[in-house]
C-alpha cells in the first residue's frame, strides 16, 4: 500500500456532484488515497490540473462542453508524464480502444466492483496500466462490424467533434470549444461525414447514442 503519509493526490471529473461525493468517499477510505481536486468538466478540470498537479486524474467521458477524450489529449499534450484514469458508463470497445490509444492508463466501467476504482488509482500512480475485469471481455471480443470500422478511422480530433456535433453542438461551438478555426472544423466535418458514410444529422446522433458515445440525456 502507498505511504499514507503520503497519500496519492487524485483529482475527479464528472458532472454530477453527487457522484464525486461517492467517489471521493470510496478513494479516500484506505487512507492512502486523498482527492485535492474536482471538476463537473472538461475545461475547468484542464485548468484545476495545472493548478494543483494531481499524481492521477479520474475523468468520465461524457460531459458538457469538451469531454474526457478531449481532456485526455489536452492533458497529455501539455504533460507526457499525466496519468489519467476514465471511468465510465460507457465501456465499448471503441471507447476503450480510443482511450487507450490516447494515453490513458487506465480504463473503469461504472458498472464494475467499486474497489476496481481504488485498484486502478493504485496501479496507474504506480505506472501499470489497468482495465477492470467488466470490460475486458468486450475488448478480447472486439468488434469486426462495419459501423466499428466507420468509427475507428476517425482520428482523435475527428471523434471529439463527431461526439460534439451528436450532441447538438454547432460548428462554431466545436471551433470555440478545441480552440480551433471554423475552417478546420468544416474540412473535420467533411472527413468524418465521408468516413461515417451518414446521411444526415439525425443519423449521426443515433450512431453515438448506439456506440455510447452521446448520452440521451444530453440532448
Amino acid at each position: 500500500m502507498h505511504n499514507a503519509l503520503q497519500p496519492i493526490r487524485v483529482m475527479l471529473v464528472d458532472d454530477h456532484p453527487v457522484v464525486r461525493t461517492g467517489y471521493r468517499r470510496l478513494l479516500e477510505q484506505g487512507g492512502d488515497i486523498a482527492v485535492v481536486a474536482e471538476a463537473g468538466n472538461g475545461e475547468t478540470a484542464y485548468a484545476l490540473h495545472l493548478q494543483h498537479a494531481p499524481d492521477v486524474c479520474v475523468t468520465d467521458l461524457s460531459m458538457p462542453g469538451i469531454g474526457g477524450l478531449e481532456l485526455l489529449r489536452k492533458l497529455l499534450a501539455r504533460d507526457a508524464g499525466a496519468r489519467v484514469l476514465v471511468f465510465t458508463m460507457h465501456d465499448t470497445p471503441q471507447l476503450i480502444a480510443r482511450a487507450f490509444d490516447g494515453g490513458a492508463c487506465g480504463f473503469i466501467s461504472k458498472q464494475a466492483d467499486p474497489e476496481h476504482l481504488v485498484d486502478a488509482v493504485r496501479a496507474a500512480h504506480a505506472g501499470r496500466r489497468y482495465l477492470d475485469p467488466h470490460s475486458a471481455p468486450g475488448v478480447l471480443q472486439g468488434t469486426a462490424s462495419m459501423e466499428a470500422q466507420r468509427l475507428n478511422s476517425l482520428s482523435q480530433r475527428e471523434f471529439e467533434i463527431f461526439r460534439l456535433l451528436a450532441e447538438g453542438r454547432s460548428a462554431a461551438d466545436c471551433a470555440r470549444l478545441l480552440h480551433v478555426s471554423s475552417k478546420t472544423v468544416a474540412n473535420h466535418q467533411t472527413c468524418i461525414k465521408e468516413k461515417l458514410d451518414v446521411p444526415g444529422p439525425a443519423a449521426l446522433v443515433h450512431l453515438a447514442l448506439r456506440n455510447g458515445i452521446i448520452e440521451q440525456r444530453q440532448l
